[in-house]
Parts: structure tokens; sequence; C-alpha cells
């Protein structure tokens, strides 16, 4: 039997429609709307692509959308005296500063400069630590999206074995904070781990986050696992391909047959990351207006 795929879009749109729906109590309420503030520096193409789903993402969800793009020689000094300005302006709930910046900006330097409050992307190393310690934060928005994902098919975690592939600070490390705060039992492999699919194939949950295409065999997984899987990767255009396909870190024809669940590529995890960015700017807003956000239904 073929695996189930969680659809992510589809998820994704309902996450949204309750934001949306959340965002005008909010206005109505506050008397303002929920704002977010993204700054573009330089003119990468795939940056640009996702600033302007972002933007229309916040105008679709009732919120402001605020955008900042500057040319690719704009100084550090002057993204950082940006960056303050918003720190300081009531209009401005979330802060995303578009990555990767210019090779000239230091990015760590830029992401301690926002405020932790409105650190909307959950980079700071304050969020960072209040992940991990159990306080509430902003927590970044791929990781907290696969966790939705997980959490609606799966519900309790509590014993089960999970392995995340990948350790970065954006993915992979926030990841098993949430899966462990969630009561399961967790691994994070990487390149250098031993005996990799021996690893993988302990685990009930598998989420893979290396960057690697389809590096993740089937052969690798345990019976009926769930799989979330958060690379996209376009391979090589093959004869008659005006480009080459996207895929995860996964290889999903021979996952299908193996797992019970497993997130396709497109269609999975990416839509969730926007939808959760705007979770998060509203959950900001609730809490620089000295509300309580509406958790539960966000």
């Amino acid at each position: 039997m073929a695996a189930e795929r969680i659809d992510g879009k589809a998820f994704a749109e309902k996450l949204r429609e309750r934001v949306g729906a959340q965002a005008a109590e909010f206005e109505a309420v506050a008397g303002r709307k929920a704002g977010l503030a993204v700054v573009l520096v330089g003119e990468d193409p795939a940056s640009q692509v996702y600033v302007r789903s972002k933007h229309k993402a916040t105008l679709a969800a009732h919120m402001e959308s605020f955008e900042h793009r500057l040319p690719a020689d704009t100084s550090q000094a002057d993204l950082l005296a940006l960056v303050e300005k918003l720190n300081t302006d009531n209009a401005v709930d979330g802060i995303l500063v578009q990555l990767p910046l210019p090779d000239h900006v230091d990015e760590q330097a830029v992401i301690a400069a926002i405020s932790p409050d409105k650190d909307v992307d959950g980079f700071h190393v304050t969020n960072a630590g209040r992940l991990a310690v159990g306080q509430s934060g902003f927590v970044p928005c791929t990781p907290l999206g696969c966790m939705m994902l997980l959490t609606d098919r799966l519900g309790d975690l509590s014993g089960m074995e999970a392995v995340v592939i990948g350790r970065s600070n954006i993915v992979g490390k926030p990841m098993a904070q949430l899966l462990l705060d969630a009561n399961a039992t967790v691994t994070i492999a990487h390149s250098r781990t031993r005996d990799l699919p021996g690893v993988v194939r302990r685990a009930d949950i598998v989420v893979a986050a290396v960057g690697r295409a389809e590096i993740v065999k089937g052969d690798w997984l345990k019976p009926n696992a769930t799989v979330i899987d958060v690379g996209i990767n376009r391979l090589a255009p093959v004869e008659g391909e005006a480009k080459g396909r996207l895929v995860g870190d996964v290889d999903f024809a021979g996952a299908e047959g193996v797992a019970a669940a497993i997130t396709p590529v497109p269609g999975g995890v990416g839509p969730m990351t926007i939808a959760v960015l705007l979770r998060n700017t509203l959950v900001a807003a609730y809490r620089n207006a000295g509300m309580d956000p509406p958790e539960n239904s966000l």
C-alpha cells in the first residue's frame, strides 16, 4: 500500500484562513492591523520571489506589509540602522531580513540586532535560548510547520523515536527541540553519523533536512514510519526538460512503498513556512499590544 501523502498545501491554506480571521479580530480590538516588515538587500532572484510571496500572503491575511528593498551595496551600518528603526516602530510587529545577505554584511550581527519580540523568523539567539529551556518565544517557521503536520497526523508523539537528519540552526536543531518537548526520543543525525541508514531505520518519525537530493532511500526507513521531507533540490534537466525536477532529501518513489505517510516535494513542507510566518507575526502583534494571543486557534 502506498504511503499517505501529507498535504502541507491544504494544511497551510487552513492555517492562513485562521490567521486571517484572527487578524481581523485583532484589528477590531487593537485599532490597527498587525504589521510585518520584510527587508531585502540586493537582487537575488530566489529572494525576490520569496519576498513577493510573503507580501502577497501578508495582505491576504489582513495584515500590513512593509517592504524595504535596498541596493546590494547597502552598508552594514545602514542596514542595522533600518533594523533599529523598525524595532521602535509601533506599527511593525514582525521583522524579517531576507537571507542570504551580501558577503560584506555579517548575517549574525543583523539577526542579533532584531528585537527578539519582533523576531518572527525565530533566529535570534534569545529565541533559540527560550526554545531550549522551554520558555515562550518564536520558533523558526519551517520546523514549527513540520511539527504542526506531525501532530495533526499522529496526535501524541510521546515515546516515539524520532530522527532528525541535519543540524542547522534554522531547521535541524529547533526541530529536535520541538520533538523533545513533545516527549519523543530524539536523535540528531548528520554527515558524520556512523551507519546513517541504520540510525534512520530505528525511527518512527524521520525529518530529513540535510539539503542533499534523495539521500534517504526507501530501505533506510522503518515500515510505517512518518516522513517529513524538508529538502528542496533541483535536479539537472534531462533531455526534453526546460529545467530539472524539484525533489526532496528523500527518494519519494522508494519511500512511498515503506512509509505510512510522507510529505511530497513540492506541496509538503514548503507552503507551511509562510503560513507559520503569518501566524508568528499575529502572535507578536497580540503580545506587542499587551494582549494574550489566541494560541489554541493558531
